[in-house]
């Protein structure tokens, strides 16, 4: 089924089609003066015959304290004022847990009289844990989402104020309307001696980047996938309940996540 794309804004936050895996591809470029530091990534709906239809632009914000990326629905404009901006990702202070946001209104600079349909939406949390191994082991990473509706539309999660927010209520267990997922843990791999996982030809460098999201109830099932085919190209493929915003913003924080040692 052709993945219609014509409205970006409405693509980017729209689940995937239940039973269609959305096939992306992102490019990091690491041009320019500071790019090393603050690489541009570039998301792209992969076609049939190589075709590559742009979707999401993501950028580090410099003068941040906590790592702070804006995504943007133009490749040529990221920012945070701009018509484009679609949503942010932000991480704690440690570089451990990070909070992805759509384009509304952060409650800490509102009123209260402020309509709360214009409250930002809280789309997904993304935990690493370290792992006893030190950094040689796979990583654990936990991702938070919030639950579908009986319409199979996203339960919308506006936190007012720090207890509402998606690590928290993932951190208090109280998971009521939101989904926990986890990353498939790779298998041990005598003959290339590493931690290998099954993504059926979509990725073909070995990285402690590479990972899977799954399901507990359902491991066979991949919510969404990412991985290294070239020094600066991964592909990210995700399914339903997950965006194309949420899956990137994921995929954002993996290439920052401090943990993320080689």
């Amino acid at each position: 089924p052709l993945i219609d794309v014509d409205d970006l804004e409405e693509f980017a936050i729209r689940p995937a089609p239940q039973g269609v895996t959305v096939k992306c591809r992102i490019t990091r470029d690491k041009k320019g003066m500071d790019r090393g530091m603050y690489p541009t990534y570039y998301l792209h709906l992969e076609r049939e015959h190589g075709k590559k239809v742009f979707l999401l632009a993501g950028r580090k914000r410099k003068k941040s304290k906590t790592s702070n990326y804006l995504i943007s629905i133009d490749p040529t404009d990221l920012s945070r004022g701009g018509e484009s901006f679609i949503g942010k990702l932000r991480s704690n202070l440690m570089g451990t847990k990070f909070t992805v946001y759509d384009n509304g209104v952060n409650p800490v600079k509102t009123t209260s009289s402020l309509e709360a349909s214009t409250l930002r939406q809280e789309l997904a949390a993304i935990c690493y844990e370290t792992n006893v191994l030190g950094f040689k082991g796979p990583r654990k990473m936990s991702v938070i989402i919030p639950g579908m509706n009986m319409d199979h539309e996203r339960v919308s999660i506006r936190p007012r104020n720090e207890h509402e927010t998606l690590l928290a209520r993932w951190q208090n267990k109280n998971t009521e309307s939101v989904i926990e997922l986890h990353n498939k843990t790779p298998v041990w791999n005598d003959d290339t001696q590493s931690y290998v996982l099954n993504f059926h030809g979509r990725v073909t460098l070995a990285s402690v980047k590479n990972f899977q999201i799954i399901h507990d109830n359902d491991p066979d099932y991949i919510v969404m996938q990412f991985g290294r085919v070239a020094e600066d190209v991964f592909t990210m493929d995700y399914n339903y309940p997950m965006c194309a915003l949420q899956a990137f913003a994921i995929a954002l924080s993996s290439f920052d996540s401090k943990l993320a040692c080689e």
